[in-house]
């Protein structure tokens, strides 16, 4: 394991943090959760029937003994989670919506973190991004001022680590949501004790070519400095001038990042999500996430073909940014 999560594990070891794991019968889920309960790390939440979780961690050869169980067909205090939901729903969902609604496991393990029963979800090895997203956004919400949730990857190789930002949730950003990205990026960055320094990506560097494409990108580069004039930010770069120093002083010399961007935000989904693939792929890095960013509460979704690993990676960055 990269010493990205041997910090991880040291900061959030001592807070006591729970995540809520609403795909309680994966045996992904139930390997993390096993070695996550085991070492102590993090109290971790199941949720499925009792004796089908037991059973599917006892045909896995995993011990979840460390981890609570909870059924929402037996939940206690389910007539409280309906009555909470239909009020933070606002009109959209009525009592009989919300009892059918919430026995679904995603809705049902976000509205334990609404409630403060668990800190913190991790969900999508079985379900769709927008199966994971959709009870966040009607449930946790936005933080202030915050108008989009967006999703980056931390990719990791040996002692380098970089933010990919957004690689999973925004197709076409406008500049103010760009903007919005860059700021979340950079707060995102610090809880891997990165010093964020932010690249707005292009296929232009520094007015090299004008399109309304690059111009979005401009634009976005001076609402980022507006919202938080102390963020150390610059563009529109291409990658080589944001990441070669060389090439930076050639195409961008009074650039205040000379080839030493360690947060890209992408202009695009399509744009993010080839280029954190080709990091990976071609360049040998690990792709950590996609790590959802702007919400009031984390909550974190994976993909469906991760391994057990994925899961107790993105546990990790889940409760350490419940403890921020």
């Amino acid at each position: 394991m990269s010493p990205l999560f041997d910090q991880l594990k040291e900061r959030i070891s001592s807070n006591n943090k729970s995540i809520v794991f609403p795909e309680g019968t994966d045996e992904r889920i139930l390997t993390a959760a096993s070695q996550l309960g085991a070492e102590g790390v993090l109290k971790p939440i199941l949720i499925g029937e009792r004796a089908a979780v037991k059973q599917k961690a006892e045909e896995a050869g995993v011990d979840v003994s460390t981890s609570t169980i909870i059924d929402p067909n037996d939940f206690p205090e389910f007539d409280l989670m309906v009555e909470t939901f239909v009020e933070r729903r606002k009109g959209k969902a009525t009592k009989e919506d919300a009892q059918k609604i919430l026995l679904d496991e995603n809705y049902f393990g976000t509205m334990l973190v609404y409630m403060n029963q668990a800190d913190g979800l991790v969900s999508g090895a079985a379900h769709s991004t927008a199966d994971t997203v959709r009870p966040a956004l009607q449930i946790i919400k936005t933080k202030e001022g915050i108008k989009k949730t967006s999703g980056v990857f931390i990719m990791v190789r040996d002692d380098e680590k970089y933010v990919f930002a957004d690689c999973a949730i925004n197709i076409t950003p406008d500049s103010q949501d760009l903007a919005e990205i860059a700021v979340e990026s950079a707060e995102t960055a610090k809880l891997f004790d990165v010093d964020p320094r932010v690249a707005m990506l292009s296929f232009s560097t520094k007015g090299s070519a004008k399109s309304p494409e690059t111009e979005k990108v401009t634009e976005a580069l001076q609402v980022a400095k507006e919202k938080n004039p102390s963020l150390v930010i610059d563009g529109e770069f291409q990658f080589d001038a944001a990441f070669v120093p060389s090439v930076a002083s050639k195409k961008a010399p009074d650039a205040e990042i000379q080839g030493d961007a360690n947060v890209f935000v992408f202009p695009s989904l399509e744009a993010g999500n080839i280029g954190y693939k080709i990091a990976q792929r071609l360049g040998g890095m690990e792709a950590v996430g996609p790590i959802l960013q702007g919400l009031n509460k984390p909550v974190n979704d994976l993909s469906r073909g991760c391994s057990s690993d994925d899961v107790y990676k993105l546990a990790l960055i889940t409760a350490a940014q419940a403890a921020e």
